[in-house]
């Protein structure tokens, strides 16, 4: 037989079976594949193993005709001792021949690595961990924005645009050396790059004490189709909700902080805002308000008075909201709660799981 669509060929050039089989294994990639898990705090699980001075997610290389997935499942069986099904693809990256240091005797020839969803896991599930003896040294959570500090720099730049493709929910992504080929909002400011912002503080959906002055006042900004608004700092890719501290204008209303504050950051106006409860702060003695609104309107994006920066704007579902942040998994969850009742409250329906929105251009509803 003779084949004639041949890589690197003209077509009309014909050539053996042999020939083509040759050609196309003088061209073969390493197959690999690994997990990425998650706890509750959105912390990502790292392995210490003993033949590398640096961190990986769970995981290996893929055995002779072995779909990347079972791979997947059989590499946390065999390192972590756990038993999972897996089925969620995060990313494909394509690693390059030169984007891994490889000692020159392994004639690395590049990879082809699938990087899957190993879900958020509960302390019963860490619990029940068993990592392998002689391989698997130890395992250990880690901040976000500490993986390039634990891991090899392809390792940690995959790890991040896996954990963005997760919380963007768009689907699998596709990488070249660990960065994606079309880039969304959350790679292109570099979301969880630096530390999120952490409040593992009590939340209390009752009225603050009057002994308690408020420090801080933020809002669960809600678009009509149950989005709220997240700020993005240009510079950092740290998240924020609108809001922030009371100034002598706002006549001592949180509301009005809320208000004023979104106006100035985010170039938004909001109504019918319902309050929700307060942060409690051990260390400094004073209350942190949380308030739902409706959005009314987005201008063109200006730089905040206060920062001097110009916030990039999305709109996430709440649930993607929580993970740009550390607020301890019992207070975020009882804030989302909390803003979801306020939601029903305010006629807006539950948001549909869909990628993260940037809004650059005004907005009215």
């Amino acid at each position: 037989m003779t084949t004639t669509s041949a890589p690197d060929d003209r077509p009309s050039v014909a050539m053996s079976d042999e020939a083509y089989g040759t050609l196309r294994a003088s061209t073969a990639l390493w197959a690999g594949t690994s997990v990425l898990i998650t706890n509750r705090r959105g912390q990502v699980l790292v392995q210490r193993v003993s033949y590398r001075p640096t961190r990986l997610l769970p995981g290996g290389a893929v055995d002779k005709s072995e779909p990347p997935a079972k791979g997947a499942g059989r590499e946390l069986k065999e390192e972590l001792g756990v038993t999972a099904t897996i089925t969620r693809g995060l990313a494909v990256d394509w690693v390059s021949p030169t984007g891994r240091k490889t000692p020159p005797a392994l004639k690395f020839p590049g990879e082809i690595l699938h990087v899957f969803d190993g879900g958020v896991w509960d302390d019963d599930q860490i619990a029940a961990i068993r990592p392998a003896p002689g391989e698997i040294d130890d395992i250990e959570f880690v901040e976000p924005a500490d993986l390039p500090a634990v891991m090899a720099p392809d390792d940690a730049r995959r790890a991040l645009s896996a954990l963005r493709a997760r919380i963007n929910g768009a689907g699998p992504v596709f990488l070249e050396d660990g960065l994606p080929i079309a880039p969304t909002v959350l790679d292109r400011v570099g979301v969880l790059r630096t530390a999120r912002a952490r409040h593992h503080l009590s939340f209390h959906a009752t009225s603050v004490p009057a002994n308690l002055p408020v420090r801080q006042s933020w809002v669960w900004a809600f678009a009509p189709d149950g989005r709220v608004l997240v700020l993005l700092g240009p510079d950092t890719g740290g998240a924020v909700l609108p809001g922030g501290k009371p100034e002598p204008e706002d006549g001592g209303d949180p509301v009005a902080t809320a208000v004023r504050e979104t106006r100035e950051e985010a170039a938004a106006d909001l109504a019918g805002a319902r309050y929700l409860g307060y942060l409690s702060d051990p260390d400094v003695p004073c209350a942190r308000v949380r308030y739902a609104a409706a959005l009314t309107r987005l201008d063109a994006a200006h730089v905040d008075p206060a920062t001097g920066r110009t916030y990039v704007r999305i709109l996430a579902t709440p649930e993607q909201a929580l993970e740009f942040f550390d607020w301890g998994p019992s207070a975020a969850q009882e804030q989302l709660t909390a803003a979801h009742q306020a939601r029903v409250l305010l006629g807006i329906p539950k948001a549909a799981h869909q990628p993260v929105t940037e809004i650059t251009d005004q907005i009215s509803w």
